[in-house]
């Protein structure tokens, strides 16, 4: 009988908003003196009330969570952007202490919650895994052994002797993964940081996950691809605000995941943890409203929609030409296409530091059913705000095609305008 190597009981994390340390005493006389002035705080991140107000307000990132996992367990987690996927992993990977509850994990654990976690830039590839090696317990001769194997994994064999600092993310991450996967940990912990990655590359990752739990080894894997969780994972919770709502077979918590409609309309990022970007440019809010401009409302098959973004920019900040992008995803996580301004000819040569962005779609051709789609902005050279999932969108029946009848969802998601003819023999000769 497998024993549990993680046991967390009525785990919570707390977090105190408000007023926290800026990095350096300059700073920190600077705030302090905006109070004794009775002045706003002047590092209030842009989106967020006033840090002063703030003081001795909390939120619970985790609320009383408690569950097992059994070696040689693939264990997806899912929920909602905000729910505490991220907070749970940190714990476990020993990021972040909890507020309270206990914690028990027997075996080292390998983790990737977020590109260049555990990376210092200033060193080489080859250094950061002898590094990470090195914090996992392993002695030199071990790493050695399984570097070359590490190097071709990641497929960055001209550049293993170049300072991270200056890898792209796509590098940065096949590499953190490869170390995190091939330097035997009991543990392996991945946050959805595949998502920076390619398709091959994806492939790859979860073949290796496979590989790993197949060797009796534990797998911990959050993602928004519920397509990659119920093949990796036979069991996952899903976290609601903090809690463990449901656990079980990953087909029927995947089915409790879609079915849930407690999204709040329009959802608010102002709170929002699960989310990359440089920032600079933030997403505040999005929505989507039907034709009826219901916001949140079903949308049915045929008939205009528009998804709807707020936004806010830092002031010194300046975006020319954003490329902004909302990408469409089925209920698998499976992408169905890329909104996007600039690819329908739609420029802005510069945005205010406050607004709204839509993007109206005049005809629906999704089929029945539930979709997710992020909310990306970016300049020429890099990725500003990055939401995966922030928004739903629920489509029912209409008559596309205007004979009363669609095909049935299981055939395909999107709806094509068509047209048919046939043609006797003679007809083709006679076109001949």
């Amino acid at each position: 009988m497998s024993k549990p190597v993680i046991s967390v009981e009525n785990l919570t994390k707390q977090y105190d908003l408000g007023v926290i340390g800026t990095g350096t005493i300059s700073r920190d006389l600077n705030r302090w003196w905006a109070r004794v002035r009775k002045q706003p705080d002047p590092y209030t991140r842009i989106g967020q009330r006033d840090a002063f107000e703030r003081i001795g307000e909390t939120i619970l990132a985790l609320d009383d969570v408690s569950f097992q996992v059994q070696q040689g367990e693939a264990l997806g987690i899912i929920g909602r952007n905000g729910a505490g996927k991220s907070t749970l992993l940190k714990i476990l990977s020993r990021v972040t202490a909890p507020t309270s509850g206990v914690v028990k994990v027997k075996g080292r654990i390998g983790s990737l919650l977020e590109v260049g976690t555990g990376f210092h830039p200033e060193l080489t590839g080859r250094e950061n895994v002898y590094l990470n090696g090195a914090i996992l317990g392993m002695r030199k001769e071990e790493v050695s052994r399984k570097f070359d194997e590490i190097v071709e994994f990641a497929g960055v064999e001209k550049f293993i002797d170049t300072p991270v600092k200056r890898y792209s993310s796509g590098m940065y991450v096949r590499l953190a993964f490869a170390v995190a996967a091939h330097l035997d940990p009991e543990i392996l912990i991945v946050d959805e940081v595949l998502a920076v990655g390619d398709a091959e590359f994806q492939k790859k990752c979860l073949g290796k996950m496979g590989d790993v739990a197949g060797e009796g080894r534990t797998v911990l894997f959050v993602s928004h691809n519920m397509g990659a969780i119920q093949n990796l994972c036979e069991t996952s919770v899903l976290l609601s605000d903090g809690k463990i709502i449901h656990t079980g077979k990953s087909e029927d918590v995947i089915q409790n995941y879609l079915s849930t409609s407690n999204q709040k309309v329009p959802i608010n990022f102002l709170m929002e943890v699960d989310r990359r970007g440089s920032g600079g440019f933030r997403f505040t809010k999005t929505w989507v409203e039907n034709e009826g401009g219901e916001k949140g409302g079903a949308v049915k098959s045929g008939k205009p929609f528009t998804i709807i973004v707020e936004y806010e920019i830092e002031d010194s900040f300046k975006i020319k030409d954003p490329y902004i992008s909302f990408a469409l995803r089925d209920s698998t996580g499976g992408y169905i296409s890329d909104l996007w301004n600039q690819g329908a000819g739609y420029h802005w040569q510069e945005l205010p530091s406050k607004g709204r962005i839509t993007c109206k779609i005049p005809r629906c051709n999704l089929n029945e059913g539930t979709y997710f789609y992020n909310v990306f902005c970016g300049s020429k050279v890099n990725t500003l705000d990055h939401v995966v999932d922030a928004g739903k969108i629920t489509v029912e029946f209409g008559d596309f095609f205007g004979t009363n009848q669609l095909p049935t969802p299981r055939f395909g998601k999107l709806l094509i305008d068509q047209e048919w003819e046939c043609f006797d023999k003679k007809e083709i000769e006679d076109h001949a």
